[in-house]
């Protein structure tokens, strides 16, 4: 099994039944979630950054909301213009987007 360097998690407002309804989805959680997937096969970074969607996180009011692990750093507000951003500032370069951390 191949472990990821850093490990990101997008809400996407999933449900157990598979519907995706809620404030992330709403808020373009899809739209970014595919945005870091192109992101890293763009940088060729697939075998060192995994992207999994998850359902709420339960703050809503600061979503979409993409927490980086192992880092432990949370994100909120993220649009899919953000994602560049985080990819060249957190995951390349080591350090969080301070502007969208919560």
């Amino acid at each position: 099994m191949n472990k990821p360097k850093q490990h990101i998690f997008v809400c996407t407002s999933s449900r157990p039944n598979g519907q995706q309804k809620g404030h992330c989805h709403t808020k373009q959680g899809v739209e970014i979630m595919m945005k870091f997937l192109e992101e890293i096969e763009e940088r060729e970074l697939g075998g060192d950054v995994f992207v999994t969607n998850t359902g709420c996180f339960g703050i809503c009011d600061k979503g979409p909301i993409v927490v980086v692990y192992p880092d432990n750093i949370w994100y909120g507000t993220v649009s899919p213009e953000d994602v560049e951003e985080i990819m060249d500032t957190h995951i390349e370069g080591g350090a969080p987007v301070k502007r969208l951390e919560i």
